[in-house]
């Protein structure tokens, strides 16, 4: 588990890169990165993996193979394999990112010049590849709540990306068959897994290989809200007890 902006980034200004899964920790079916893009124009990324991202804050423009779409705060973004990625921020502020690559490219990746400008002559993108945390219906199980964000109606078949409740108290241990990462957007509480626990906060990044045994724990008063980031796609509502029998534990 680390925190937001734990150890060196990589630097391609005025883009940072901090990575906190992928390979070197163990971890090939996705890896969980943070990209903070200072005022100004990103270099173009461009990567074989799909790339699952989520504003955490600020605002600016996302250009996919040259098409512009607008981002701001709890936006998600889906960008298919092979797309030239780059990015516009107005200021004054960053825009912070989190990235879900799926499968890890590993941590190195390729920059080239930003393509900015629609094609001549085409016609955008259909499907749209950005939703808004305001415009996702809400699923309702027992206490708690979790709204899909990125998911096949976008274009991602591979993953699926959703942002999700948890209410004050500790749910059953549980496990999922799906490989997550997960991102604590806010709120405060406990990681447990093994008969250890670590403190969580807003910021906390943790990866949940498919098969551990573990839960979520909010000390409140408020409700925790988490981001998470699966594959394969699939129902964030999907988890089991140690026993191997379903439970309706969703978001951690």
């Amino acid at each position: 588990m680390t925190s937001l902006r734990e150890g060196e980034p990589i630097e391609r200004p005025p883009l940072s890169v901090w990575r906190h899964v992928g390979r070197e920790t163990g971890a090939d079916a996705m890896s969980l990165r943070v990209l903070e893009l200072r005022p100004g124009t990103s270099p173009g990324l461009r990567s074989d993996a799909e790339d699952v991202l989520f504003v955490i804050e600020g605002t600016g423009t996302a250009f996919l193979d040259g098409w512009p779409h607008g981002l701001r705060p709890d936006a998600g973004l889906f960008v298919r394999a092979g797309a030239r990625l780059s990015f516009v921020n107005p200021g004054p502020g960053p825009l912070t990112m989190l990235s879900a690559q799926c499968p890890d490219p590993g941590p190195a990746f390729e920059v080239e010049g930003a393509r900015m400008g629609s094609p001549a002559g085409e016609a955008p993108p259909a499907p749209g590849p950005v939703v808004h945390l305001s415009d996702r219906a809400t699923e309702q199980t027992g206490d708690r709540w979790y709204r899909v964000m990125v998911d096949e109606a976008v274009g991602s078949r591979n993953v699926t990306q959703f942002v999700g409740s948890i209410p004050p108290g500790r749910a059953p241990d549980h496990f999922h068959r799906y490989d997550e990462v997960v991102y604590v957007l806010s709120g405060e509480g406990a990681f447990h897994v093994d008969g250890d626990s670590a403190p969580l906060s807003a910021g906390s990044c943790i990866h949940l290989p498919a098969g551990l045994i573990h839960c979520l724990e909010n000390h409140g008063p408020g409700e925790m809200q988490v981001l998470g980031v699966f594959r394969p796609a699939g129902s964030p509502a999907e988890a089991y007890y140690p026993d191997g029998s379903a439970a309706v534990v969703p978001a951690g």
